[in-house]
């Protein structure tokens, strides 16, 4: 017998191919083969990927796909020897065995990947496009698998080896490339803008170190042309990212959430939302707020659960934020003061044409790069942190990335949460109506039928006047609401400052109905 160029396995009856099968996947038999979430996968280059333009999807370079029994017929013929025994007779009529190449049954295979334990084979946790910062503070830039972190390496761009203590002249060389050539030239309209970004495009690599959920990210700015797009290109280009078109339900923004789970990349971007959108979802407040997004999969009855390990970023002129988003999302806001910001003469730019220039693979290496020389000069010295930073759920994502930024003098960072804050509707809308309505009536309380009674117009002939001069609470389609819905807005909001304002909320003496009162707070 020759010897096999493949390693051989045998198989025979239904319950031997099985057991026979399992034994070969569990010891290594398939290459590129891991377990995620109890089920077998295979890590794949994907064929016919061709370079991006700043806005379009970029897909990381390998997949790694769920085995079906389909999946593992062609695996077996490509990577093994699967074989059966067979008998005959020769010429003289005498039984003979010999061995014949055999495919499984369709049945045999299903049953094989049907178990959900896989003892010795590696477990995924993700597949990653650029490096990252492991927990105990080395940087995984080898490509391919990393046992300590269970991540998949497949970098976008190839990255010479970055140094474990970057030479003062490295680290000097990348602030100079970073902030005078790569960012000097887009019109942030404050240094915080600046700093914010710069933590948003470090936040994927330093993200499994911190161990922290990751505010949303809210790039727009007063006029188009300004650059937006170029600027989530930065971490986009490097991670991998999909682009997609805002969902203006919550419904299909939930589903269009759970359809990118299943695609390898590090940052999804809603691009271009109608100038003036209200960004106050319920499904994307949870998202930002959730280690794990669990949801039915499309086209099937079952749940699914992905770990939440993207850069979520939206793209926008004038946007706006309402609900509980306010306090969830950084903003990076760029004004370049003029009618033509697609006309600059960037002949004096430090990079011209940066948004043709990012999509150069070559030229992503150069900015990831200079970034990571400045990450392991931070954790060279302890990867410090700053304390006096909060940020709800993402406090500590705050207090990393405020420490990173510190520690290389780029100032501002989050300094503008007072200006997200602004862009609040929900802040505007219910701030001025409180403040009007304790203007007109003090802190009387009233029921939601009086309150809403004091809000009819008054006729003066052909004149209608407004008492509350338009900032009486509406519905959503910009009527007054009727008692009843006033009563349930008003309910909904007891408690709530808006600003120096709180509204709260009792009951009449009977204890039949409700009661409402705005008190001011100058503390």
């Amino acid at each position: 017998m020759t010897e096999r160029e493949k390693p051989p396995v045998k198989i025979g009856t239904g319950p031997e191919s099985i057991r026979a099968l399992k034994s070969a996947l569990v010891d290594g038999l398939l290459p590129n083969t891991y377990v995620s979430g109890g089920t077998l996968v295979h890590m794949e280059a994907i064929s016919g990927g061709v370079a991006a333009a700043a806005d379009e999807n970029s897909p990381l370079p390998v997949s790694a796909s769920t085995i079906t029994p389909a999946s593992l017929a062609g695996l077996l013929a490509e990577h093994a020897d699967v074989y059966r025994i067979k008998s005959r007779k020769d010429e003289q009529g005498n039984p003979t065995t010999y061995e014949e190449e055999a495919t499984p049954s369709r049945e045999v295979l299903a049953s094989v990947l049907a178990g959900k334990t896989w003892p010795n084979v590696p477990g995924l946790r993700g597949i990653i496009g650029a490096p990252v910062l492991r927990r105990d503070g080395t940087l995984l830039q080898q490509p391919g698998y990393d046992p300590a972190t269970g991540f998949y390496l497949a970098s976008k761009v190839a990255l010479p080896t970055v140094p474990d203590a970057p030479t003062p002249e490295q680290v000097a060389k990348a602030r100079r490339f970073l902030l005078g050539r790569f960012l000097r030239d887009f019109p942030w309209t404050s240094a915080a803008d600046r700093a914010n970004y710069i933590a948003l495009l470090a936040t994927p690599i330093l993200r499994h170190f911190t161990r922290s959920l990751t505010p949303f990210a809210l790039i727009d700015a007063t006029m188009p042309s300004s650059g937006k797009s170029i600027l989530t290109a930065g971490p986009g280009m490097l991670y991998g990212q999909r682009v997609m078109p805002w969902a203006y339900s919550d419904e299909e923004l939930r589903k269009s959430i759970t359809a990118v789970f299943a695609e390898q990349v590090g940052v999804v971007i809603w691009d271009n939302l109608a100038e003036g959108t209200v960004i106050d979802s319920p499904t994307l407040a949870l998202l930002v707020t959730a280690g794990e997004w669990s949801d039915r999969q499309l086209g099937a009855s079952r749940n699914i659960a992905s770990v939440n390990d993207r850069l979520w970023m939206a793209t926008g002129n004038n946007l706006q934020v309402g609900g509980d988003m306010a306090s969830r999302t950084v903003r990076v806001h760029l004004d370049p003061d003029m009618p033509r910001p697609e006309l600059r003469d960037q002949s004096g730019f430090g990079i011209p044409h940066l948004d043709q220039w990012i999509t150069v693979p070559a030229n992503q290496l150069i900015v990831l790069w200079h970034l990571l020389v400045l990450v392991l000069d931070w954790t060279r010295q302890g990867a410090p942190r700053v304390t006096g930073v909060t940020m709800r759920q993402f406090t500590p994502w705050a207090q990393y990335l405020g420490g990173f930024l510190a520690h290389h003098d780029i100032d501002g960072f989050l300094t503008n949460a007072a200006d997200v804050r602004e862009i609040d509707q929900g802040e505007q809308r219910w701030g001025a109506f409180l403040a009007t309505w304790h203007e007109r009536h003090g802190d009387r309380p009233m029921t939601a039928a009086e309150l809403r009674r004091d809000a009819e117009p008054t006729h003066f002939g052909s004149d209608v006047h407004d008492p509350w001069d338009g900032q009486f609470i509406t519905t959503e389609s910009g009527r007054l609401p009727n008692p009843l819905h006033l009563g349930k807005l008003l309910t909904g909001q007891a408690g709530r400052y808006r600003g120096n304002y709180v509204l709260r909320a009792g009951k009449t003496e009977r204890g039949d109905r409700g009661l409402f009162w705005v008190k001011r707070d100058d503390r």
